[in-house]
This record gives C-alpha cells, structure tokens and sequence, in this order.
C-alpha cells in the first residue's frame, strides 16, 4: 500500500518549479536545527553516568553488564521490561555487548529511527502539497520528534516504543505489495500487541491480503517466542493478561490510557474492568470508522495516526514512549478558516512537547484534566475533532483572513519593517488562551530561574539608591514611612497592589478581543514584546527590591517585616523571584493598559480610568516598598519599546478600511464590516 495510492507527499506535490533562494536558505536552517536538536539529545544520554541514562534498559543488564538475556524476562529485577517475549527474543543478539557499548549503540541507533521515521512521515502527508511546505516537511517533522515527549523518552530510559509506529509506517507507506506491508504491520503487533488494530484498518479499506499476512506474521512471531520462551510468554499472555500489570503501577500519571484514567479518578475492582471494557469498545468503535473514512478520503496518515490513538486509549498501560501516535495526529487539517487551521496542530504539539502543568495552570479543578491531558487529545483525534476531508473546498483554502494596509507612518525618518500582514478577522480563541497560557508559564519559569545571589541583588539596590539620591528622585522611604501612618490609605495601596496586577490586563484583552479584534492583536503584540524585553532585565540585572534592603528602614506593608535569608511573598513564595524588580512589570503593564485605554476608549471618563491605573500602580509599588522609582522608569521604557517594535514592525495602529477612501481607527458595527471581520478597524500584527 504504496504512499503514491492515497495522493500523499510528494507524489501530489503542487506548485513545482524551481525553489527560490529563500525556500533554500529556509530549508539550510531547518536542517541545521534538526542537527542541533539530534545533538542535543545525544549529548544529553551520554552525559549522564552509566545509573541515570536508559534506565530501562539497564535494569534489564546484569552485573556484568550484558543484557539479562538468561533467566526470565519478567523475574525479579526485570520489572521495567514491558515488552512482548518476542521483543525479549529479538533483543537477545545484544547480550553480549558490554554495557557502555550498548549504551551509545543503542543511543545513536534511536536516533538514526527518528531521522527515518521523520522522512518516512514527511513523504506520507496528504496531498496536494505546496512544493514549498514538501521541501520544508522533513527538518520540520523531525525536530518536532525531536522534542517530543514519546522520543525524550524513547532517548532517556532505552525504550523501543519508536520501533512499531516506524514498522507500520514502513509497511504502509514505503514498501511495495500488500503481504511485505502485512509482514511489517505483523511484527509491529508481535513487538506492541494493540498494532493489531490495524488489521481492521486494512480490511475494511480493502487491503485483506494484509490484513491476513499481519495476522499470519504475527502469530508466527509469538509461536517463535512461545517456542524459545515458554515461561516468559506463559507469564506475559496469561499471568499478566498481555502485559498489563507490567512496569510501574497502572495509576502512575505515566500511563496515559483509559484504564489509567479510571484508576486515578478512584474507581477500582470489577466495576473499573466492566467501565474499560465498555469504554474500550466505544472507542475502538467510532475510532476505527473514522480512521476508515479519512483512509477512503485519501487521508491514510491521519488514518493511521487515529487508529494510533485507539491503540493508545485502549491498552491497560500506554507509556509515555508509545504515544508518537498522538503527535502524527497533528497532520488533521481541523477548521475551515484559516485562522482556525492552526489550532488543532498547536495543540498536539504543545501537549506532546511540554509539561501538562505549562499548558494548564496548576488548580486543583483542572487536575484531572492536567492528569490526563495527552490521553484526552488521543481520545480527542480519535473520536471527536472534524478533520476535513478532502473533498471539501476548504480542505485546500480555508476561508482567510481579512488583510489591510496600514496608513503611511506619522515619522517619515522612522524605518518601517512590513514584517506582519495587518488583519481585522478575529484570531482564533483557543489558540489564544493556549498561547497565553504557555508565554505565562515561560515567563514565570525564566523570572523565577535568573541567578541571582541575595549578595548581587543587594549590591545593585545599593548602586539605585546612590544614583535615585544623585537625581533626586528617592522618595520611596518618605511614602513607605507615611504610608504606614494612614491606615486606611494603606489598606487601599495593599489591596490595589495585590488584586489588580493581572485582573486589569487580562480584562482589556478581553474586551478587545470581543469588541475591536484588530486592536487585540495590536494589544497583546506590545504586551508580548514588553515581557519578554523585562525577562532581559531580569536576567542580567538582578535587583532587591527595598523591602529586601537590610538598614534601610523599608517595612513591607503587604507581607509584613521580612527575614532577609527567607524572604516572604505570600503564596507566590516558592514559585517567584524576589530579586526580579527591574524593571517592574508590575508598573509597566499598569501603564500598558493606561495607554490602551486612553487610545481605544470611546468615552472621556473610561479614558480618565486608564490614567488613574498606572497613577495608582506606581504610588503602590512605592508605598508597599516592592519597587524603587528607577524600576517605575525601567518599566514604562520596556512597554515604550514593545509599542515602539509593534510600530515598527507593523506600521502605525490605524489601517485603511477595504472599500473606504480614507484611514480610520473607529469600531465597525452592523453590516458594515468586512466580510470575515469584527470589531475594530483599528490594525495590528496577526
């Protein structure tokens, strides 16, 4: 079942021609990037001591060193070995190989797996293709295994999980003739037996010839493994019921399967078995028919990606190293606008890259969600997302967005980089809560991350004070002390500190988003850039703020007097760095919303409210002594520079309206939109 059958890849390649100078420069630094991630990875195993690289596959080794090939392969000592007696039998060659030997060959032979399995998938996307997306297919699919989680795994612990998803893609998309894709898809199942859910695949899509030799490959293998180990696969068939029961304990947050699921949800014996099993059916059910559908419609990678994620939903234990499945899935076109295109491939791949802690926040009635996040998006491909098919107009032009120009710059001498489109559509919503989500968590990760001594950070308080005392501007012990003497107006300073700092912000994002889309992106792109502008503050100038200045007399007025060596911040303690201050985000995101306000408000008293919030952000962070004045200053200049990038990059703020002959900044209404907007009129960045 050839890739050229199914119209994948290469084979229906549009757009042919010669590639222009940037598609080849492109492809050059994908390329690179592709090294530097394989790199990385490798160097990463290899510098860890022989107890803590592939230690799965250690604890398969004797003292020796040599693979624990004699004995039992589920014995005492053997308890991470998830593998069928067949992978035990083909792993046995190994046995006389020392263990440091073992350990590189095994390293780079995985690597070499997941260079192939990228061409492989690359080849398999379905067609038609734009000529540039083909030759840009291969670097970008294998860095994105690269830092996946199934082939960080795959690298760290000496696991085999890359070996059957490689063995069924071989077998369906690079070898010729329906019974050398059985034997394949066969010795897949043999090696993870729930491949075996391909056979229905290939049966109902037609292909029972290799549907009949995957069976026959199959049970030939395991009568081989039965012959040669008939302990072990007594043990495994029967004793463990297929290899459930086998490495860490099923509920272990590492198993991402229904099974796993319902155990960490607290339901337990036979009621949990009956649940499976009637889950388990279902899923099997709907998945593969859908696989079906999408194989007819020509889609045979997201067909094999969704029968994958069966695989992984119904087994009693799928580990972390046998979910690659779930990141194929990202080859489903999902939306037919084009603002909606991205979102389900963002998704997997935030899922299958990062910590289920980055892309939810860490609440305790998110937790059975953060529990489960990757089995929920295999459940999610395989059962509920509406791919599109390929008859569908939309599945090669989704709907776009609506593009403007931006008005000529009012600072002629002021270079411009036309380097976004302008668009007045509104961006999509989940994508833009995930995206947020995850800057935060960046962001708060590298905040709390800088390195900065308590010693650092109090020498460069001294080095402010000295130059706010040089200028004259030292006036922050002045409001701490007469703060502390005005009880009512230092409830009011504590209070403002504390609760308006995300509450504000995130509240004019939203109103912008629903009310003036195009000011949204405008919006949160000079958020973005002010951000990122003040992790570099934070980074190379670690900073106490003054109720941290030991001899200085400051009193912290929200949290009390502090123990300098273990300063308290409340219940942003443990996750937060104290020394972060310069320049204040605090102030400056104040001051971000000040100017949004002021420049997209209808009304004078809303604008008036815009003022008073940075006025009072600034009076607080000084009488609650969290910032110095100079912090005030770093901050309103990062926000200054992230408008002024937005600027540059993206032309002034008004645009010129499709269809009107001058520019404007006011808010469409009715039917007076342009097809495929809403809201404002005012331009920003996609």
């Amino acid at each position: 079942m050839a890739n050229a059958e199914h119209g994948g890849g290469r084979d229906s390649a549009v757009d042919t021609g010669t590639v222009d100078p940037g598609i080849r420069t492109a492809r050059v630094v994908l390329w690179l990037l592709a090294g530097v991630l394989a790199a990385r990875q490798i160097a990463a195993v290899l510098s860890l001591s022989p107890g803590e690289r592939l230690t799965d596959l250690e604890t398969w080794t004797r003292a020796g060193g040599a693979l624990q090939a004699k004995g039992s392969l589920y014995g005492a000592g053997t308890d991470h070995f998830t593998g069928t007696p067949f992978a035990g039998l083909v792993l046995k060659p190994l046995a006389h190989a020392a263990e440091q030997a073992l350990g590189v060959g095994w390293t780079f032979g995985t690597l070499l797996l997941v260079v192939v399995l990228g061409l492989v998938v690359a080849r398999a996307l379905p067609g038609p293709v734009p000529r540039r997306s083909s030759l840009l297919a291969a670097p970008v699919t294998i860095s994105l295994l690269m830092v996946s989680l199934p082939v960080r795994n795959a690298f760290h612990l000496g696991q085999t999980g890359i070996i059957p998803v490689l063995l069924v893609l071989l077998g369906l998309f690079v070898v010729r003739g329906e019974r050398f894709c059985g034997v394949l898809v066969g010795l897949a199942a043999a090696l993870q037996p729930t491949m075996l859910l391909f056979v229905p695949l290939l049966w109902l899509t037609g292909r029972r010839r290799a549907g009949a030799a995957t069976l026959a490959t199959f049970a030939a293998a395991t009568a081989l493994a039965w012959a040669a180990l008939a302990h072990d696969s007594w043990t495994y068939w029967v004793h463990h019921v297929a290899g459930a029961g086998l490495g860490g304990p099923a509920d272990s947050l590492a198993n991402q399967s229904l099974h796993g699921a319902l155990l960490r949800l607290g339901v337990h014996g036979p009621l949990e078995i009956a649940l499976f099993l009637a889950l388990a059916a279902a899923v099997i059910t709907l998945g593969l028919r859908r696989a079906v559908r999408y194989a007819r419609d020509g889609q045979l990678l997201l067909a094999v990606a969704l029968t994958g994620c069966v695989a992984v939903a119904v087994s009693p234990t799928a580990w972390q190293h046998q979910l690659l499945w779930v990141l194929l899935a990202a080859v489903g076109r999902a939306g037919r606008r084009a603002a909606d295109r991205k979102v389900w491939p963002a998704l997997v791949i935030l899922t299958l890259t990062l910590p289920a802690d980055v892309t939810l926040p860490y609440m305790t009635v998110l937790q059975p969600l953060r529990d489960n996040l990757l089995l929920i998006v295999a459940l999610a491909a395989a059962c509920a997302v509406p791919f599109v098919p390929r008859a569908d107009e939309r599945f090669r032009t989704p709907v776009p967005a609506t593009y403007v120009k931006p008005v000529p710059a009012r600072w002629a001498r002021l270079p411009l980089l036309p380097f976004w489109h302008r668009a007045l559509t509104r961006p999509n919503l989940i994508l833009e809560l995930v995206v947020i989500r995850v800057g935060y968590s960046g962001y708060s990760s590298i905040r709390s991350a800088v390195d900065g001594s308590r010693a650092t950070a109090e020498a460069h308080g001294h080095t402010v004070v000295r130059l706010e005392r040089a200028l004259g501007i030292n006036i922050e012990h002045w409001a701490n002390s007469g703060l502390q003497h005005v009880s009512w107006l230092k409830n009011f300073f504590d209070f403002y500190y504390e609760s308006f700092h995300f509450v504000i912000p995130l509240a004019i994002l939203a109103v912008l988003y629903v009310r003036r889309p195009a000011d949204y992106r405008w919006a949160r792109a000079a958020l973005g850039f002010a951000t990122l502008l003040g992790l570099v503050g934070f980074w190379f100038f670690p900073l106490a703020p003054p109720r941290l200045m030991p001899g200085l007399g400051f009193v912290d007025t929200v949290h009390g007097p502090q123990d300098f060596g273990k300063p308290d911040y409340g219940v942003m303690t443990d996750v937060t760095n104290q020394y972060a201050a310069m320049p204040s985000l605090h102030f400056g995101w104040a001051l971000w919303c000040g100017v949004v306000i002021v420049l997209c408000a209808p009304k004078p008293w809303m604008k008036l409210l815009g003022v008073l919030h940075p006025l009072f952000t600034v009076c607080a962070i000084l009488a609650t002594a969290n910032h110095w004045v100079l912090d005030a200053v770093g901050g309103a200049a990062v926000v200054a520079a992230g408008f002024g990038l937005v600027y540059v990059l993206a032309g002034p703020r008004r645009v010129q309206l499709p269809g009107l002959p001058s520019p404007r900044a006011a808010t469409w209404s009715g039917t007076a939109m342009p097809a495929g907007s809403a809201g404002s009129a005012s331009g920003a960045p996609k």
